[in-house]
């Protein structure tokens, strides 16, 4: 649980999703990623819940949500999919528009539902990532190192499900640990970590990070190049974080990435590794708390 939440379970979409909400006022909905899930937000959370109506759900196949099989095409898992789900969401909590705010996976679901269903996002956060086809397009040998996940997840089943299987906490807690700047787990509060870990024991939820990643490999990088073909944009106003020690920061230009998909971006930066809201919230706070206020409601 995130302090002053409460948690409920909402079908969407076809299933059902585990959802934190608390606070009120203008809705913002904070969307997690790899390899973890609600409690990513631990530290920030019971803050913007001070002004805003914060819904917190986990993603699907991650956290307590429902985790469905992966399909041959690897649309069950697509950003599209999830973007849907958070859609379903809103209708279900009677809400036209939110503000969206997402980290890692979270955050390209929060692009996608921006460019496929741009009348209910007010403003858009994005911490952590460039755009998937853009990242892809990126990769040299220090990328290809730095983020090996991308290829190592995304090969076909069950190959890195037995893998991980194999010793599921020790590569959960390599993974948290070698993105961190500080090289430790010692940022991760206690019961943030062993929920991580337990998300990675589960046969399900371990085959539903994979499917996120084949995702990314195929589905989404395919939907990302035929929008920017077609010269589509991101119409919300954007503000992106991110950090000094992460993965958009080896692409060489990860705002000019951003200034190419929509039409108004605020960047900042941060001292931190992957994980901005563990590592450094008080960074994550000064960047989008502005940013939400200023959006209209």
């Amino acid at each position: 649980m995130i302090d002053g939440f409460t948690q409920s379970r909402v079908k969407t979409n076809g299933l059902e999703l585990s959802v934190h909400r608390g606070g009120t006022g203008a809705p913002l909905i904070l969307l997690h990623g790899y390899p973890q899930n609600h409690h990513c937000w631990a530290h920030v959370a019971p803050t913007l819940a001070e002004y805003f109506d914060v819904i917190v759900p986990d993603l699907r196949g991650y956290g307590d949500s429902d985790a469905p099989e992966d399909d041959a095409a690897h649309s069950v898992y697509s950003k599209r999919e999830m973007a849907r789900d958070i859609v379903g969401l809103m209708e279900a909590l009677d809400l036209q528009k939110a503000h969206v705010l997402g980290h890692d996976r979270g955050g390209r679901v929060a692009y996608r539902m921006a460019l496929d269903h741009p009348e209910r996002i007010d403003r858009l956060g994005i911490i952590e990532i460039v755009p998937t086809g853009d990242f892809w397009a990126a990769w040299g040998a220090d990328l290809a190192i730095k983020a090996y996940h991308w290829t190592f997840l995304a090969q076909p089943a069950p190959l890195p499900e037995r893998m991980i299987g194999a010793d599921p906490e020790g590569y959960i807690d390599w993974t948290l640990k070698s993105w961190t700047l500080a090289d430790s787990l010692s940022v991760f509060p206690d019961a943030s970590l062993a929920s991580y870990r337990a998300q990675s024991r589960d046969p399900a939820r371990l085959h539903a990070m994979c499917a996120d990643y084949r995702a990314g490999a195929s589905f989404d990088k395919a939907l990302d190049e035929a929008d920017k073909a077609a010269g589509r944009k991101i119409t919300a106003p954007l503000m992106f974080l991110y950090a000094n020690g992460g993965f958009p920061a080896k692409t060489g230009d990860p705002a000019g990435l951003w200034r190419a998909w929509a039409e108004n971006v605020q960047t900042a930066t941060c001292e931190s590794g992957h994980f901005a809201m563990e590592e450094n919230p008080d960074a994550v706070l000064r960047a989008f708390l502005p940013f939400f206020q200023g959006a209209s409601t």
